[in-house]
């Protein structure tokens, strides 16, 4: 079972053009009803060690815990969908109430007009 805020390391490759790939920690953004249902797809926001100055407004900084044992930054303007297939269990750590909402308010930044 997925959770959401939950920090999983997915299978991102193949990546295409600029697009992040290999096996890295995520986000999973859904709301927990969609993920209660098992979905085939998950929303998800990938996480990097670096953050470039380029798009910092659009990274948000995550502390070590539990099983993610590097600092890492939310890389918003790469969230995607991908298979459920792709998600590498157990669950890594779970972000705050505070962060997950940060997280989707930059998200919310990045699509709004």
């Amino acid at each position: 079972m997925l959770t959401r805020g939950g920090i999983y390391l997915a299978r991102l490759d193949p990546a295409k053009i600029n697009e992040v790939g290999k096996i890295r920690p995520v986000v999973i953004l859904n709301s927990q009803i969609i993920l209660d249902s098992i979905p085939p797809v998950v929303f998800i926001c990938p996480l990097s060690r670096q953050s470039h100055s380029k798009f910092s407004s659009l990274h948000f900084e995550l502390d070590v815990r539990d099983s993610l044992d590097v600092k890492s930054y939310t890389l918003v303007e790469h969230c995607r969908s991908i298979s459920i297939t792709r998600i590498i269990h157990p669950r890594l750590a779970q972000t705050t109430s505070y962060e997950l909402t940060r997280i989707l308010r930059i998200v919310q930044q990045l699509i709004s007009v």
